[in-house]
This record gives structure tokens, C-alpha cells and sequence, in this order.
């Protein structure tokens, strides 16, 4: 795809001063905007500077720019370049961790951001699940039923389980939330001792098959509910081995 035209557009005016800023903003608005397609190449250098009026050391630095964003990503050998590309849930993630990680958060707060949006993703997956994340949810479920199953592999398949009731809301921002949130919990307790317990086990199944119940038919009021109400036992559980003030 021809990149020319809608280069000239975006770069036209860019001025001197701070130049690989302005030209990072302009690259970066349209790139978001769609208006430089992802996958397609940009002009070479020598042909972003021409365009924009600045000088190929000011080019090279907004690439950085974009680069570091994740916003751009740079093919070497021939035919290579710079290429277009769009944010993903994976940026999220990422950023979320680095915030969290830099800003001290403490663990109680990955308690309290999961409680907030977790009932409501269930509630969403009521609404909007397919019949494959159905079939998902009952082939973990029947999974949990087999005792067998040894502490690490019921802690993964739990964990697999809310991924699947999270997938099914179709709300890619409050996913790309949850999986950081949840992500962050796992590495901060690594806990796999309650579900060693078969009285844990047993209730987890149960309310379990309770939300599903509710998600199958389409109840998101129940869905939420349920789900609020595993999250605190959930909290009021893992309390006394994983307090609220410990730092991620």
C-alpha cells in the first residue's frame, strides 16, 4: 500500500524546534487513526525528512520514539524498514505491570481492582457469550470434578476457568485489565495450598457451577452476584497469608 499521500498530509508543517517530538506525534496520531496502515511500510528516511522538513537525525529519533511505544517496528535486511503497528492487549498488560511495580502497589489493591471488575465481566459473559465459550466453560468444569487431580494443575485449571468467564464478556479493555491484575496476584502469593484442601475444592466446584448456571442462562444479574460473592471468600481466605499491605 502506497504510504505517500497520507504521509504528506500528516507531515506537512512540522517544525524545527523539538522536531522529533512534533514528528513522533504526527506519525503517532496517524498510525492510531488508521490513516497509515498497520503492515505497511513507511517511507525511508531520507523520504520522512523531505516530507516533513526536518533533518534525518530528528527522523531517526521519532522512530525511537515510536519504536519504544511499541507503536513501530523496524524490519532490517532488505526490504526492511519501519512498519505500522497497533497496540495490543499485551501493551496493556505491560503497562499496567510497570505501573504497578514501579508505584509500589500494594497487593490489597490488586484484591480490590479485581473484585471491581471481575463480577461485572461475569455479568458481561451472561450477556455475550458464544456457544464455544460455553463449551469451554463445561470442559474446564468437568475437569475440576476429577479428585485426582494433583494441587498445581487445579490451581492452572481454576486459573483457566475465570480466564474463560473473562474471554467471554468481549470486552477487550476490561480483559487486558484483568489478565495484568490477575497476573500480578498469581506471582505476588504464588498460593497453591488451599486448593490442596478437599473442603476448598468442594466449595470452589460448587460456586463454580453456580456461575456458569447463571452465564448459561443468560442471567447477568446472577452471574455478577455469584461472582462477587467467590471473590470475597476468595479475599477472606488468602487474607492471612497474603495481607493487604504487602508490596507487589
Amino acid at each position: 500500500m502506497d504510504q505517500t499521500s497520507p504521509m504528506r498530509s500528516l507531515l506537512t508543517g512540522v517544525q524545527a524546534q523539538k522536531a522529533s517530538n512534533v514528528l513522533a506525534d504526527r506519525l503517532r496520531e496517524g498510525i492510531l487513526t488508521g490513516a497509515l496502515a498497520e503492515g505497511a511500510p513507511l517511507p525511508n528516511e531520507r523520504a520522512l525528512a523531505d516530507m516533513s522538513g526536518v533533518s534525518r537525525a530528528s527522523v531517526r529519533e521519532a522512530l525511537r520514539l515510536l519504536e519504544v511505544e511499541g507503536l513501530v517496528r523496524t524490519r532490517s535486511g532488505r526490504g526492511g524498514g519501519s512498519v505500522p503497528h497497533l497496540p495490543g492487549a499485551d501493551m496493556l498488560e505491560r503497562s499496567i505491570r510497570l505501573f504497578t511495580r514501579g508505584q509500589r502497589v500494594r497487593f490489597g489493591a490488586l484484591l480490590e481492582t479485581r473484585s471491581a471488575i471481575e463480577p461485572q465481566l461475569a455479568r458481561l459473559a451472561a450477556l455475550n457469550r458464544t456457544e464455544e465459550d460455553l463449551a469451554r466453560l463445561a470442559q474446564i468444569q468437568a475437569r475440576f470434578e476429577d479428585d485426582s487431580v494433583g494441587v498445581s494443575a487445579w490451581t492452572h485449571m481454576n486459573v483457566d476457568w475465570h480466564l474463560a468467564v473473562v474471554v467471554a464478556s468481549r470486552n477487550e479493555l476490561l480483559i487486558g485489565i484483568w489478565k495484568a491484575v490477575s497476573s500480578l496476584m498469581h506471582e505476588a502469593t504464588g498460593l497453591e495450598e488451599p486448593y490442596n484442601l478437599p473442603e476448598v475444592r468442594v466449595a470452589v466446584r460448587r460456586v463454580h457451577r453456580r456461575i456458569l448456571d447463571a452465564i448459561q442462562k443468560g442471567d447477568g444479574e446472577a452471574a455478577a452476584r455469584r461472582m462477587a460473592r467467590h471473590l470475597d471468600a476468595y479475599v477472606a481466605h488468602i487474607k492471612p497469608q497474603a495481607p493487604p499491605d504487602l508490596e507487589v
